[in-house]
């Protein structure tokens, strides 16, 4: 689809002011509202429940008909203020959501393992919130924005564009920079180095995942000590805490993201509540929702060492951005004998050979239980 008119006919119908969440279906629509439309009128949230909330206060101020992006996988983050707070018997807040339809059924994407059911329930998950939709076309995009409009104003509700695979899609571009040295797989690579044998890592959704078992293809080594968190994005860390405290003589790492680690930042408050002295969080910093597209996090403009340090992990002080201040850092995290915390600076990219994970989610965490029933 021609984006450009796309943003033109929503112009036309009044509606100029967007937030949300990133999603790969929605790159080409993401990376031209980044290119063109004023930050203060494109507003990437946390996760998609911040995006409902502050589209509703936008429209209470202005009146104006806002439009929400996202992934089909974050309607579970924003059932809850649709539903509470949008909702026509509630606060009665028009707004267009716009929803990468990842697993659509019957495409090679609705035969991914962590897609199947999402895929298979958005259209069902819509109508049970009585949120009229369209699957969205170029042939028709004209007609369907002005109706939707229309639908949204009359009943002061939600609306929906269920977006297909390659209508909003532009392709994925590797564009590295060199803001500092470390890439994620390099830093990975010295986690592992630096970490006791039998570590238990949760890696974050995204490229952590196949770059961790990646490393263990490299390595010799067997994937039995490894959740590869492939979907529920900001959840890795809960996973890793919960099998830290379960298994105290267990150090455990969860390799974690900038954007997933924010998406559900208050997971990190555990650890003030709970002693967890054998779990490291590792927050692989690139200040993007890189594999999505590339589109800028809050992960360079935040200070997540103080903030980890008011939640009561411990910290080596400062953000880490070179090879020998990680090294140095872990082994101060393993005597630290408290939770601990560290934000790493990597650099954007990913090598072009890397593999895919050859081995299904099934067969993954039946060999990560059988190792922690030993």
């Amino acid at each position: 689809m021609n984006i450009e008119h796309f943003i033109q006919e929503l112009e036309k119908n009044g509606v100029t002011f967007y937030t949300g969440v990133p999603d790969s279906y929605l790159n080409g629509f993401n990376n031209y509202l980044k290119a063109h439309i004023p930050a203060e009128r494109n507003v990437i949230t946390a996760n998609e429940g911040n995006a409902i909330a502050l589209a509703s206060g936008y429209y209470f101020a202005t009146r104006n008909i806002p439009v929400v992006y996202m992934q089909n996988s974050g309607l579970g983050n924003c059932v809850n203020p649709l539903l509470s707070l949008a909702d026509k018997h509630v606060f009665s807040v028009p707004m267009i959501l716009i929803i990468g339809w990842r697993g659509e059924p019957g495409t090679k994407d609705g035969e991914r393992e962590q897609h199947i059911m999402q895929g298979k329930v958005t259209g069902r998950l819509l109508d049970m919130m009585e949120i009229p939709y369209r699957i969205m076309s170029e042939a028709t995009i004209s007609e369907d924005i002005s109706e939707l409009v229309a639908t949204a104003e009359n009943t002061s509700a939600p609306v929906a564009f269920l977006v297909p695979k390659g209508v909003l899609t532009e392709k994925k571009k590797n564009q590295p920079d060199d803001c500092y040295p470390m890439s994620r797989e390099e830093a990975i690579s010295i986690i592992m180095d630096n970490m006791p044998a039998g570590t238990v890592y949760s890696a974050t959704t995204g490229r952590a995942t196949r770059e961790l078992y990646a490393q263990r293809v490299i390595r010799g080594e067997s994937h039995d000590c490894d959740f590869l968190n492939i979907g529920s994005m900001g959840h890795a860390s809960s996973v890793a805490m919960g099998i830290a405290m379960s298994k105290p003589d267990r150090c455990v790492v969860c390799l974690d993201g900038d954007a997933a680690a924010i998406m559900h930042m208050g997971a990190m408050t555990t650890v003030s509540k709970i002693a967890i002295p054998n779990f490291i969080h590792a927050v692989l910093n690139n200040g993007a929702h890189e594999s999505v597209g590339g589109q800028p996090s809050a992960g360079y403009s935040i200070d997540f060492t103080k903030i980890a340090e008011g939640c009561g992990y411990y910290t080596v002080g400062h953000p880490i951005t070179t090879k020998e201040e990680l090294s140095a850092a872990i082994k101060e995290c393993l005597n630290s004998n408290r939770a601990s915390f560290m934000d790493i600076r990597i650099h954007s990219g990913i090598r072009s050979d890397l593999q895919s994970i050859d081995m299904s989610s099934q067969e993954l965490i039946e060999s990560l239980k059988h190792e922690l029933s030993k």
